[in-house]
């Protein structure tokens, strides 16, 4: 979780100083969701992302390194340079590159659980999504395909309250997404996302479930982001106050408290911990720094599936 707000932390201070291209949506806040979910998860498993990715990644295995040089356009980066902060992403550790469309993740990932069932492997896919996307009709046409060919996804609604800069009970008059699941006849469970470790525990027994047959399943996670939606929003549409209560229950903080009141771990080997994540930071920073750009001659290497089938068609 440190790994993943520092990352955050240091690539504003970098798009500010216009190092990075295009845009960014930051995670910092919801830290405890990617985290407790991507540790439940086998290595085999696979996870779709949102707009909103970085932690996604960072949870799911992508090296600092890979993903900082995706955000600086670079050919090392996990994408080539070609994604970006919206389209992060790496196969080889079981993340398709995010979707950006809003519950575009949501109809990607029941090729993913079909494929899984079709193939008689014990493998899991998750879905990541805001509570916005629960008023997107790929939301309802999706869980139910999924729910009625109980395919093996664990879907994780991340409910940080507000969609873009629209609070979430504008445009639902049901204030929990979970609730509205049960006409799928798919289980659902409400969880904080502030507390990595229940998380960790929803996602496990939402897998376990998955690989005995039973279906998909539903969490939502209550959370909130501690920035803006995207790199450009001043966040006048909520007050200081609602922002200090929910700082209050930091996942970080929260976590360093119970290990150190647990005496698994002291006030130094936290700190410890911190010039670790900062000094692999700095080295994502000048490896980014230092790549190369992408070759323009690769500009449609990806974007076909063979260059032969092309001519072919032409």
């Amino acid at each position: 979780m440190l790994r993943i707000r520092r990352f955050e932390d240091r690539v504003y201070q970098l798009f500010l100083k216009g190092e990075l291209p295009g845009t960014l949506h930051q995670y910092q806040g919801q830290e405890a969701v990617a985290v407790g979910a991507c540790q439940a998860l086998g290595p085999d498993d696979w996870i779709t992302s949102t707009h909103r990715p970085h932690g996604h990644a960072l949870a799911k295995g992508v090296t600092v390194r890979s993903a900082m040089a995706e955000l600086y356009g670079k050919a090392t980066g996990c994408c080539g340079g070609k994604g970006g902060s919206m389209h992060l992403g790496d196969p080889s550790v079981g993340m398709l590159p995010a979707i950006a469309i809003v519950a575009g993740g949501i109809s990607v990932v029941s090729g993913l659980g079909l494929a899984y069932k079709l193939q008689a492997t014990d493998q899991v896919a998750l879905c990541f999504f805001g509570e916005g996307a629960s008023n997107e009709g790929a939301f309802h046409e999706g869980l139910n395909f999924a729910a009625v060919q109980r395919l093996p996804i664990v879907y994780v609604c991340e409910n940080n309250i507000y969609g873009a800069s629209t609070p979430f009970h504008r445009t639902s008059l049901v204030p929990d997404v979970a609730n509205r699941v049960a006409g799928y006849g798919m289980p659902a469970v409400i969880v904080d996302g502030m507390d990595v470790v229940a998380v960790r525990a929803a996602v496990a027994e939402a897998r376990d479930r998955a690989q005995r047959g039973e279906g998909p399943t539903l969490i939502e996670a209550k959370t909130y982001r501690f920035a803006g939606h995207s790199r450009g929003d001043a966040r006048g549409y909520r007050s200081r106050d609602e922002e200090a209560a929910w700082k209050e229950k930091d996942a970080i903080e929260r976590l360093g408290l119970a290990i150190t009141s647990a005496g698994l771990g002291s006030e130094a080997d936290l700190a410890d911990v911190l010039a670790d994540v900062n000094a692999e930071l700095e080295d994502a920073v000048e490896f980014a720094r230092s790549s190369p750009d992408p070759d323009p001659a690769d500009a449609l290497t990806d974007a076909y599936a063979t260059a032969i089938a092309i001519g072919a068609a032409l």
